[in-house]
């Protein structure tokens, strides 16, 4: 029935499966023109109708507009670039999607009161640059010291294109945590011990001190960038010695003012205190005490274990036991 026959729009209907009145559609448009008409003034279509008709068909499904596919029918535009150019608008609109998705259930799962979904909303669908900007100021206010940055890179949270509701309200969270004024002072403090202690150490080097370690001790960003575990590599911040000396005093079940304690307090003054090349005295114990205060601060914790959320790494180490068991023993035994 093809060759050089001129179809009915009826012939057509019954051809391609599509109605009289969409084809009418179509006609009127320009898209699928008509050869000619018969002597009753009904329209005919070439041999080439059917083959169109089926290409308009196809790009609809696909949600191109009827202009475009006109234009790809009459050979104006050529497919594969309109494909392309397509493909990444979809691209787009299926990330938007996710995140959409994603937003929906994290406030389903925590069970979000209209406000709440709102901030969420807000935060989540942020472009890169302004989530980027956010953490930026965050971390400016609170590490602004060109000698940080590496810890500051390793404190910033990348949400991917494609999250999962628990990396979307981690992020929420983690954005809201930034905002707070007395944790923005928690960090800021952490970092000016930093300093202050780096400045004492690099006065009295000693193999028990590095002036690179983080602060917080707690990121494996860099460690993960050099394909190495947490684990790998040593810290000797003041928070991670109290962890090294309380962590087993805690296991064995040391009270931290018992006499017991006085040991492991001792050594963990002595290697903080030759790190500064200076006596384990009251003063320094009170140096030490205060660094391990800041450090203990829960949100300090809860940002890291949110980043590492974001960011996909494996939950961080809570510090939290083993501090409180050196800060109490601390203030028993000094």
């Amino acid at each position: 029935m093809h060759g050089d026959t001129l179809h009915t729009i009826g012939d057509l209907a019954r051809l391609t499966g599509l109605t009289v009145k969409t084809i009418r559609f179509y006609s009127d448009r320009g898209i699928v023109p008509p050869a000619g008409r018969n002597p009753a003034g009904h329209r005919l279509y070439g041999p080439d109708a059917v083959a169109r008709l089926d290409l308009v068909r196809t790009l609809r499904e696909l949600g191109l507009d009827l202009p475009t596919i006109r234009r790809i029918a009459d050979r104006e535009l050529a497919l594969p670039e309109v494909a392309a150019a397509h493909a990444a608008a979809l691209a787009v609109q299926i990330r938007d999607l996710r995140l959409r998705r994603a937003i929906l259930t994290a406030v389903a799962e925590r069970g979000s009161d209209p406000e709440e979904m709102e901030l969420m909303h807000k935060l989540a669908t942020l472009s890169g640059a302004e989530r980027r900007r956010l953490v930026g100021d965050f971390l400016d206010a609170t590490l602004a010291d060109p000698a940080l940055s590496g810890i500051a890179r390793s404190l910033t949270p990348e949400l991917p294109d494609d999250p999962e509701p628990a990396q979307v309200a981690a992020w929420v969270e983690l954005a809201e945590l930034t905002q707070d004024p007395a944790f923005r002072d928690t960090l800021r403090n952490l970092a000016d011990h930093h300093r202050a202690d780096h400045h004492r150490a690099s006065q009295h080097p000693t193999d028990h001190h590095r002036a690179d370690h983080h602060p917080t001790d707690q990121h494996p960003a860099d460690q993960q960038r050099a394909g190495r575990t947490p684990a790998a590599v040593p810290r000797r911040d003041a928070a991670a010695m109290a962890r090294d000396h309380a962590a087993p005093a805690l296991t064995a079940g040391v009270d931290p003012a018992s006499p017991q304690a006085d040991a492991v307090v001792a050594a963990l003054a002595t290697q903080y205190a030759s790190g500064l090349g200076r006596p384990d005295d009251t003063a320094l114990r009170h140096r030490l005490l205060t660094r391990l205060e800041t450090a203990n601060d829960p949100r300090r914790q809860r940002y890291l274990h949110l980043l590492a959320i974001v960011n996909g790494w494996p939950p961080p180490e809570d510090l939290t036991p083993a501090l409180d068991w050196a800060i109490q023993a601390l203030r028993a035994h000094t």
